[in-house]
């Protein structure tokens, strides 16, 4: 007679309800993908509603883009949790630990040294992924950046470990107050020294000279009494022609960021030929191809460039930024003290292979990546839902400082140079989109004539 999963000793309860959850998880991903790969392959015309958004070749290169995306998605996605999944069937988590035990002590440190042994674990688990996602990485700019990521992520990543996992040990009945704490003073670190000392290392950034766009922008942030201090570019054209705003800082020091991509005065991909008409395939010279070069231009306008911006203040001045960071900092509590409640039951231990030991990193990965995996696909989910209304609200307070027209054309300018599909699965993009998807936010600012 077949046991049921109930029959089975608790630890293997707790390893089988994991490992199908998260194919399960992995199951609706996929159909979900499935359902907007289908909207790729069907949708081969521009809809009627979109013929004055998006011309036929723009719309065809992005809808062939977004397929392609979505099969590499597929692929990769079925190939990690497949990996994921041998990884504890083998028993790879606790065979990695025993290494790293192994490690440690060829270097003269003992058992008892938990945190040691935790950091080269980490190390260890790094390279495995780095190494195992090899096949699925980007090779232009492999090398150099991923050499760049692992040193300032280990730089980062084992200091932070190994003083939270000592105030874990030290800290007591309350040890998960303490180590919010601490989390929350390092994500409030991290957010302040990012763009001024760690995206340095990936990107170029330079100050917006001195003109009528930078006269503009501070303008504006005065008149809401955004307390600007600079304005920076960044080079995203090096990686791709995907274009970006948005600001950082707390207090009276606030920086706003430029993609050089939005701008068309900066955009490398305006820069060889611009004054020149593209050359007709079939020798037309009507009106229509001749105004093609203005359609494919990259990047927005001043005014349109104002419009965003407008947008992305409109977040702060709405809370936005603070409601994100309280919300977070209210999940972050309350995992840590559902940690403290279940850190110490060892068949949670047991379940993944660690019979005789119970270190407090494993009880971390444990808890926060497969235990509470339930609750935080929940949770992305209501964070998409609010986030998607962050943004017709942020819409929504450009169109009252006047920028209405403005913002409409430069999200039609920006769905073109994303290479995004205006057209969506609703169940997909329900599911999935933190932004409203074009024609959402289009209808949204009002009929705007356009030009």
């Amino acid at each position: 007679m077949v046991e049921s999963i109930f029959d089975l000793p608790v630890e293997k309860q707790i390893f089988y309800a994991v490992l199908g959850f998260s194919w399960t998880v992995y199951l609706w991903e996929a159909y979900l993908s499935y359902r907007q790969r289908r909207i790729y392959s069907s949708t081969t015309h521009v809809p009627q509603e979109l013929g004055k958004i998006m011309d036929s070749e723009t719309f065809e290169k992005s809808r062939l883009y977004q397929l392609d995306k979505s099969n590499f998605s597929f692929w990769s996605g079925l190939y990690s949790e497949t990996e994921g999944t041998l990884i504890l069937l083998m028993g790879g988590i606790p065979f990695l630990w025993g290494v790293a035990g192994s490690v440690t002590t060829r270097i003269g440190f003992g058992s008892e040294y938990e945190i040691t042994q935790s950091l080269v674990f980490l190390t260890l688990a790094t390279l495995f992924s780095a190494f195992t996602g090899l096949p699925w990485s980007t090779l232009g700019f492999f090398l150099k950046d991923a050499v760049k990521k692992f040193i300032v992520t280990q730089c980062i990543l084992l200091p932070v470990t190994s003083l939270l996992l000592y105030i874990i040990k030290i800290g007591g009945d309350y040890f998960f107050i303490y180590a919010w704490l601490f989390t929350l003073a390092v994500s409030l670190v991290l957010v302040t020294i990012y763009a001024d000392y760690i995206a340095p290392l990936f990107d170029k950034f330079t100050p917006l000279p001195e003109g009528e766009l930078k006269t503009d922008i501070e303008a504006m942030a005065k008149s809401i009494s955004f307390p600007l201090t600079k304005v920076y570019v960044v080079e995203g054209s090096k990686r791709s022609s995907h274009s970006n705003a948005y600001f950082y800082g707390f207090f009276k020091n606030k920086r706003i960021v430029l993609f050089d991509t939005l701008l068309e005065d900066y955009s490398p991909l305006n820069k060889s030929g611009e004054p020149q008409p593209e050359q007709p395939e079939t020798g037309d010279t009507s009106s229509e191809s001749k105004a093609k070069p203005k359609n494919k231009k990259q990047g927005c306008n001043n005014p349109e460039i104002l419009a965003v911006l407008g947008h992305e203040l409109g977040h702060w001045k709405l809370g936005h930024t603070v409601k994100n960071i309280v919300i977070s900092q209210m999940n972050s509590f309350l995992c840590f003290s559902l940690f403290a409640v279940l850190i110490g039951r060892k068949e949670l231990f047991v379940a993944f292979g660690f019979n005789d030991s119970q270190p407090t990193l494993i009880g971390l990965m444990i808890i926060f990546q497969f235990i509470f995996s339930p609750y935080n696909e929940l949770l992305s989910f209501c964070l998409t839902v609010l986030s998607r209304r962050f943004e017709f609200q942020a819409d929504a307070f450009a169109r009252g400082m006047g920028k209405a027209s403005e913002l409409y054309s430069a999200l039609i300018k920006l769905n073109k140079d994303n290479l995004g599909f205006p057209v969506a699965d609703w169940l997909f993009s329900m599911w999935h989109y933190s932004h409203p998807p074009l024609l959402e936010r289009l209808r949204a600012l009002g009929s705007v004539k356009q030009d």
